[in-house]
């Protein structure tokens, strides 16, 4: 199974400056996929999750476009050939 995984410029920087990175998860789950990223891209996966697994508060994560918050988080489906954006949010005034 092959998964785009798609970073702004602010987390391409942490993945070796590639904004499309192919994953290849063990498993169907976001949780997966975010463990095969962690594999190749430690610095980057802790920008996205914290201390305990958890996708951080102030990180956006869509698969196909849909929020995953809105379905099962860490438990939302990731079919072979899924594009997973992940975005931080960006505040300011």
């Amino acid at each position: 199974m092959s998964v785009q995984v798609v970073l702004p410029g602010v987390l391409a920087d942490l993945a070796g400056g590639s904004k499309h990175l192919d994953v290849q998860p063990e498993g169907g789950t976001l949780a997966d996929l975010l463990d095969a990223l962690a594999a190749e891209h430690p610095r980057l996966t802790r920008r996205i999750r914290d201390e305990t697994g958890t996708v951080r508060r102030f990180v956006n994560v869509y698969v196909d476009g849909e929020d995953v918050r809105y379905q099962d988080g860490l438990a939302t489906t990731v079919r072979d050939g899924a594009e997973v954006q992940v975005l931080p949010s960006v505040a300011g005034g």
